[in-house]
Protein backbone atom coordinates (compact mmCIF):
# COMPACT_ATOMS: atom_id res chain seq x y z
CA UNK A 1 0.00 0.00 0.00
CA UNK A 2 1.14 3.38 -0.79
CA UNK A 3 1.81 5.24 1.96
CA UNK A 4 2.21 8.84 0.27
CA UNK A 5 -0.59 10.30 -1.18
CA UNK A 6 0.51 13.92 -2.90
CA UNK A 7 -2.24 14.73 -5.53
CA UNK A 8 -5.97 15.13 -5.57
CA UNK A 9 -5.89 12.57 -8.66
CA UNK A 10 -3.76 10.08 -6.00
CA UNK A 11 -7.03 10.49 -3.57
CA UNK A 12 -9.65 9.91 -5.57
CA UNK A 13 -7.43 6.64 -7.03
CA UNK A 14 -6.98 5.32 -3.51
CA UNK A 15 -10.76 6.34 -2.62
CA UNK A 16 -11.75 3.81 -5.12
CA UNK A 17 -8.90 1.48 -4.19
CA UNK A 18 -10.45 1.36 -0.91
CA UNK A 19 -14.55 1.18 -2.48
CA UNK A 20 -13.79 -1.69 -4.20
CA UNK A 21 -12.15 -3.76 -1.17
CA UNK A 22 -15.67 -2.47 0.46
CA UNK A 23 -17.76 -3.88 -2.88
CA UNK A 24 -15.55 -7.20 -2.58
CA UNK A 25 -16.40 -8.01 1.41
CA UNK A 26 -20.02 -7.21 1.24
CA UNK A 27 -20.44 -9.44 -2.20
CA UNK A 28 -17.79 -12.39 -0.22
CA UNK A 29 -20.13 -11.97 2.86
CA UNK A 30 -23.52 -11.71 1.57
CA UNK A 31 -22.68 -14.94 -0.88
CA UNK A 32 -21.89 -16.98 1.66
CA UNK A 33 -24.96 -16.34 3.35
CA UNK A 34 -27.56 -16.44 0.97
CA UNK A 35 -25.30 -20.02 -1.07
CA UNK A 36 -24.42 -21.44 2.25
CA UNK A 37 -20.78 -21.44 1.16
CA UNK A 38 -18.80 -20.77 4.42
CA UNK A 39 -15.46 -20.68 2.90
CA UNK A 40 -16.48 -17.30 1.15
CA UNK A 41 -15.75 -16.05 4.32
CA UNK A 42 -12.32 -16.97 4.71
CA UNK A 43 -10.87 -13.73 2.72
CA UNK A 44 -13.28 -11.29 4.88
CA UNK A 45 -10.54 -10.88 7.56
CA UNK A 46 -7.59 -10.14 4.69
CA UNK A 47 -9.93 -8.08 3.20
CA UNK A 48 -10.64 -6.01 6.24
CA UNK A 49 -6.97 -5.14 7.54
CA UNK A 50 -6.74 -3.80 3.27
CA UNK A 51 -9.45 -1.34 4.53
CA UNK A 52 -8.05 -0.42 7.78
CA UNK A 53 -4.80 0.48 6.22
CA UNK A 54 -5.68 2.66 3.57
CA UNK A 55 -8.07 4.36 5.64
CA UNK A 56 -5.13 5.57 8.06
CA UNK A 57 -3.72 6.32 4.26
CA UNK A 58 -6.10 8.45 2.86
CA UNK A 59 -7.08 10.31 6.58
CA UNK A 60 -3.19 11.44 6.77
CA UNK A 61 -3.14 12.43 2.54
CA UNK A 62 -6.48 14.19 3.43
CA UNK A 63 -4.69 16.49 6.28
CA UNK A 64 -1.62 16.87 4.51
CA UNK A 65 -3.37 17.90 1.28
CA UNK A 66 -5.42 20.68 3.49
CA UNK A 67 -1.73 21.70 4.85
CA UNK A 68 0.01 21.74 1.66
CA UNK A 69 -2.00 23.08 -1.70
CA UNK A 70 -4.22 25.60 0.07
CA UNK A 71 -6.86 24.41 -2.39
CA UNK A 72 -9.95 26.80 -3.98
CA UNK A 73 -13.33 25.63 -3.51
CA UNK A 74 -13.73 23.14 -5.55
CA UNK A 75 -11.03 20.97 -4.85
CA UNK A 76 -11.20 21.90 -0.63
CA UNK A 77 -14.74 20.45 -1.50
CA UNK A 78 -13.20 17.02 -2.65
CA UNK A 79 -10.70 16.49 0.00
CA UNK A 80 -13.32 17.28 2.76
CA UNK A 81 -15.51 14.65 1.13
CA UNK A 82 -13.14 12.45 0.49
CA UNK A 83 -11.94 12.48 4.20
CA UNK A 84 -15.70 11.83 4.96
CA UNK A 85 -16.63 9.07 2.58
CA UNK A 86 -13.17 7.01 3.90
CA UNK A 87 -14.63 7.05 7.13
CA UNK A 88 -17.86 5.72 5.60
CA UNK A 89 -16.12 2.86 3.50
CA UNK A 90 -14.09 2.16 6.66
CA UNK A 91 -17.67 1.43 8.33
CA UNK A 92 -19.17 -0.19 5.79
CA UNK A 93 -16.22 -2.81 5.68
CA UNK A 94 -17.17 -3.45 9.52
CA UNK A 95 -20.58 -4.32 8.94
CA UNK A 96 -19.62 -6.65 5.91
CA UNK A 97 -17.74 -8.17 8.36
CA UNK A 98 -20.62 -8.41 11.22
CA UNK A 99 -22.56 -10.34 8.53
CA UNK A 100 -19.44 -12.40 7.91
CA UNK A 101 -19.19 -13.43 11.66
CA UNK A 102 -22.93 -13.47 11.97
CA UNK A 103 -23.24 -16.23 8.80
CA UNK A 104 -20.63 -18.64 10.83
CA UNK A 105 -23.09 -18.97 13.57
CA UNK A 106 -26.25 -18.61 11.07
CA UNK A 107 -25.01 -21.58 9.19
CA UNK A 108 -24.58 -23.81 11.99
CA UNK A 109 -28.33 -23.24 12.93
CA UNK A 110 -31.78 -24.34 11.27
CA UNK A 111 -31.81 -22.90 8.35
CA UNK A 112 -34.79 -20.50 7.05
CA UNK A 113 -36.00 -20.13 3.69
CA UNK A 114 -34.26 -16.91 2.66
CA UNK A 115 -37.48 -14.40 1.91
CA UNK A 116 -37.50 -12.58 -1.04
CA UNK A 117 -37.70 -9.81 0.66
CA UNK A 118 -33.97 -10.45 1.94
CA UNK A 119 -31.80 -11.44 -1.50
CA UNK A 120 -33.72 -8.18 -2.49
CA UNK A 121 -32.31 -6.04 0.21
CA UNK A 122 -28.99 -7.47 -0.13
CA UNK A 123 -29.28 -6.63 -4.08
CA UNK A 124 -30.08 -2.92 -3.79
CA UNK A 125 -27.71 -2.50 -1.11
CA UNK A 126 -24.94 -3.81 -3.10
CA UNK A 127 -26.27 -1.78 -5.88
CA UNK A 128 -26.17 1.61 -3.79
CA UNK A 129 -23.00 0.79 -3.03
CA UNK A 130 -21.40 0.30 -6.42
CA UNK A 131 -23.56 2.83 -8.29
CA UNK A 132 -22.31 5.70 -5.29
CA UNK A 133 -18.87 4.89 -6.07
CA UNK A 134 -19.00 4.96 -10.15
CA UNK A 135 -21.22 7.93 -9.10
CA UNK A 136 -17.86 9.22 -7.50
CA UNK A 137 -15.67 8.22 -10.09
CA UNK A 138 -17.57 9.79 -12.79
CA UNK A 139 -18.56 12.99 -11.01
CA UNK A 140 -22.22 11.86 -11.37
CA UNK A 141 -24.99 14.03 -9.88
CA UNK A 142 -27.68 12.12 -11.41
CA UNK A 143 -26.43 8.58 -10.57
CA UNK A 144 -26.32 9.77 -6.79
CA UNK A 145 -29.29 11.02 -6.63
CA UNK A 146 -30.76 7.39 -8.07
CA UNK A 147 -28.79 5.95 -5.26
CA UNK A 148 -30.73 8.66 -2.33
CA UNK A 149 -34.17 7.72 -3.84
CA UNK A 150 -33.06 3.44 -3.18
CA UNK A 151 -32.31 4.55 0.38
CA UNK A 152 -35.95 4.35 1.18
CA UNK A 153 -36.27 0.70 -0.19
CA UNK A 154 -33.77 -0.36 1.52
CA UNK A 155 -35.68 0.82 4.94
CA UNK A 156 -39.04 -0.66 4.17
CA UNK A 157 -37.23 -4.09 2.91
CA UNK A 158 -35.47 -4.27 6.57
CA UNK A 159 -38.94 -3.57 8.30
CA UNK A 160 -40.75 -5.74 6.28
CA UNK A 161 -37.88 -8.66 7.43
CA UNK A 162 -38.19 -7.68 11.01
CA UNK A 163 -42.01 -8.19 11.07
CA UNK A 164 -41.93 -11.77 8.90
CA UNK A 165 -38.72 -12.57 11.36
CA UNK A 166 -41.25 -11.78 14.45
CA UNK A 167 -43.74 -13.71 12.71
CA UNK A 168 -41.83 -16.91 12.43
CA UNK A 169 -40.16 -17.04 15.80
CA UNK A 170 -43.80 -16.59 17.50
CA UNK A 171 -44.87 -19.62 14.95
CA UNK A 172 -42.15 -21.82 15.43
CA UNK A 173 -39.81 -21.48 18.25
CA UNK A 174 -36.97 -23.79 16.74
CA UNK A 175 -36.45 -20.19 14.50
CA UNK A 176 -35.50 -17.80 17.81
CA UNK A 177 -31.48 -17.85 16.87
CA UNK A 178 -31.66 -17.92 13.37
CA UNK A 179 -34.26 -15.18 13.01
CA UNK A 180 -32.61 -12.84 15.38
CA UNK A 181 -29.44 -13.52 13.09
CA UNK A 182 -31.56 -12.42 9.75
CA UNK A 183 -32.84 -9.46 11.80
CA UNK A 184 -28.58 -8.43 12.58
CA UNK A 185 -28.34 -9.14 8.77
CA UNK A 186 -30.72 -6.19 7.46
CA UNK A 187 -29.96 -3.70 9.76
CA UNK A 188 -26.25 -4.29 9.19
CA UNK A 189 -27.02 -4.10 5.33
CA UNK A 190 -29.55 -1.47 6.27
CA UNK A 191 -26.41 0.79 7.77
CA UNK A 192 -24.36 0.25 4.52
CA UNK A 193 -27.26 1.16 2.31
CA UNK A 194 -27.18 4.26 5.13
CA UNK A 195 -23.85 5.08 4.86
CA UNK A 196 -23.68 4.80 0.47
CA UNK A 197 -26.43 7.25 0.84
CA UNK A 198 -23.59 9.77 2.60
CA UNK A 199 -21.31 8.90 -0.20
CA UNK A 200 -23.88 9.93 -3.20
CA UNK A 201 -24.67 12.82 -0.83
CA UNK A 202 -20.50 13.90 -0.96
CA UNK A 203 -20.56 13.19 -5.19
CA UNK A 204 -23.30 16.13 -5.29
CA UNK A 205 -21.50 18.26 -2.97
CA UNK A 206 -18.57 17.40 -5.10
CA UNK A 207 -20.45 18.12 -8.18
CA UNK A 208 -22.06 21.01 -7.14
CA UNK A 209 -21.36 22.89 -3.86
CA UNK A 210 -24.85 22.05 -2.75
CA UNK A 211 -25.25 20.69 0.41
CA UNK A 212 -28.27 17.70 -0.09
CA UNK A 213 -28.64 16.77 3.78
CA UNK A 214 -32.02 17.59 6.28
CA UNK A 215 -33.32 18.36 2.98
CA UNK A 216 -30.66 20.63 1.39
CA UNK A 217 -28.66 23.65 1.99
CA UNK A 218 -27.34 25.85 -1.41
CA UNK A 219 -23.38 26.58 -0.63
CA UNK A 220 -21.48 29.34 -2.66
CA UNK A 221 -19.15 27.20 -5.10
Amino acid sequence: MDSEINTLQQLKHQISIMGGYVEKALEEATYALIARKVEHLDNIDKIEEKINEIHVVIDAACFKLLAKLSPFASDLRLILACFKMNNDLERMGDHARNISLGTRMYLSRKEIPLEKDFLQMTNEARWMVKAALDAFVTKDAEKAQKVLEHDDVVDQLKDRLTQQMKDLIKKDPDFVESGIDLILFSRNLERIGDLATNIAEDVIFIASGDDVRHGGIAVDG
